[in-house]
């Protein structure tokens, strides 16, 4: 018999009408049968977080960190379980989908502490004559239901990074996840529950985007954190005026390797950030600058590498680089290697496609007006171009509609703080490549990429209202 999967609605498993096969990428085998939430059930889900609003507003700090300990606890125990899930669900190697979780189990213990930590500020008002012996508190206190809507690509930890912030500040929240990949999300639900977090104060509800449409023109739902693609997240902004919102978006990460990189390690890294999940990530390393004078020995090294990469089953322990997520992502992807072969770009190493496996692929000289180039391809595909003038490399990363993060390779410290300074990104990784992330870093971007930051302290202080106090002792 398939296996059904309820939604979670106010902390209780529901089984609804509606129900949707759910399908492995590598084998599109059925792995069971998803439950998704109706227009009702939504509204239901929001009544139950405005009830238990009343409680978790309240909860001591030390009862919420206790709450987030005992969910990076389960986590910890059931990592294997949780990997394979991830696995199956999303096609991600069971080594990143392993990474995954050991990630989730560091955000829920860092949510953990900054529970602790929401302090505020004490404000001397005697800066003006007639405000003598007079003070001010300044305190931040939780917004209220919290709508976040997370992507397949990291089906748990980036649904970890709405849930826990959202916890840590005393806020319910209600998680749609990606069609493709709701399992990990139904399960961390269920492990905060039964780590003791009010039922009321979290849903997970699969869902159609009528249904989402409904929540977000519910008044009741004070925010909405939104991870995804830039079309959709500015789309949906745009319907909710009023709505507190953070967008996480898309990027088109670039990396500059300057003449005094360390090659070896460059290249090394650049492999892992161009291809770990199948180029998948929205920090995924897409636009190769490297210096003309070191282009071609970072190149054996970079292709040397790419071309030792394992592609195949993601079960299989030794596999780098799975399936796609569907056959339409990888048919898409291959069509732009196409257009920019076309436009004069060379295709240095890859480029074939079999179903929902796209080969990876390193195009040279890529034209910027191709997508491969000034679009974000998400897909194991990236393009090394050369440059001469390190300024006009910085104008090359910033001539592009998203600024998430970009990553520098140079021993030069006044190179770097140039590009700190002149790059429209949200972060700057140096000697490394824009793939990197530590849980605990404000995460984010500008122009296209986003508005807003995560990780969890910043994501605390999206989530939260700071509020004066203004005493006169007089």
């Amino acid at each position: 018999m398939m296996k059904e999967y309820p939604l979670l609605l106010g902390g209780e498993p529901r089984y609804s009408g509606a129900k949707v096969e759910l399908r492995d990428p590598y084998d599109r085998s059925v792995i069971g049968v998803v439950h998704w939430a109706s227009a009702e059930e939504a509204a239901e889900a929001v009544a139950g977080a405005m009830r238990a609003f009343e409680e978790t507003r309240q909860l001591p700090s030390h009862a919420r960190a206790e709450v987030l300990r005992r969910v990076a606890a389960e986590l910890s125990q059931r990592r294997e379980e949780l990997a394979q899930l991830i696995t199956r669900e999303a096609g991600k190697p069971i080594r990143d989908a392993r990474l995954e979780v050991a990630r989730a189990i560091q955000t829920f213990t860092v949510a953990a502490e900054e529970a602790k930590r929401m302090g505020g500020e004490v404000l001397p008002l005697d800066w003006m004559a007639g405000s003598e012996n007079r003070w001010a508190l300044v305190r931040r206190f939780p917004i209220g239901p919290i709508l976040g809507i997370t992507p397949f690509n990291f089906p748990l930890n980036l649904v970890a990074h709405k849930v826990a912030p959202a916890l840590a500040s005393g806020n319910p929240i209600i998680i749609k996840p990606a069609p493709q990949t709701p399992l990990s999300a139904l399960a961390l639900g269920e492990i905060v529950v039964r780590a003791g977090w009010p039922r009321g104060g979290i849903s997970v509800l699969p869902c159609a985007n009528e249904v989402v449409a409904e929540l977000l023109r519910d008044e009741r739902i004070r925010m909405l954190s939104f991870t995804g693609s830039a079309e959709v997240g500015w789309r949906l902004k745009a319907q909710v005026p009023k709505k507190r919102v953070t967008l996480e978006l898309g990027g088109n990460a670039a990396v500059l390797v300057h003449e005094d990189a360390d090659l070896e390690y460059a290249a090394r890294r650049a492999v892992h950030g161009g291809f770990t999940y199948a180029g998948q990530t929205c920090i995924s390393v897409q636009r190769i600058l490297v210096h003309e004078a070191v282009s071609e020995p970072f190149l054996i090294r970079f292709l040397e590498g790419v071309r030792n990469l394992v592609v195949g089953d993601p079960k299989e322990e030794a596999t780098d680089v799975g399936p796609m997520i569907s056959e339409a992502a990888a048919e898409r992807a291959e069509q732009w290697i196409r257009e920019a072969v076309a436009a004069g770009a060379r295709v240095l190493v890859g480029g074939e496609r079999h179903g929902a496996f796209l080969m990876p692929t390193v195009l040279a000289d890529a034209p910027p007006e191709t997508k491969v180039w000034s679009e974000e391809v998400f897909a194991p595909v990236v393009v090394v171009n050369r440059y001469a003038d390190f300024e006009e490399a910085l104008r090359q990363v910033n001539a592009s509609r998203y600024g998430l993060q970009a990553g520098l390779f140079t021993r030069d410290v006044r190179r770097i703080f140039r590009a700190y300074e002149v790059l429209e990104v949200g972060g700057l990784i140096v000697n490394e490549v824009p793939t990197y992330r530590a849980d605990h870093m404000p995460y984010g971007g500008v122009k296209d990429s986003g508005f807003g930051r995560e990780g969890v302290r910043a994501a605390i202080q999206e989530m939260t209202e700071p509020r004066l106090l203004a005493l006169n002792l007089n």
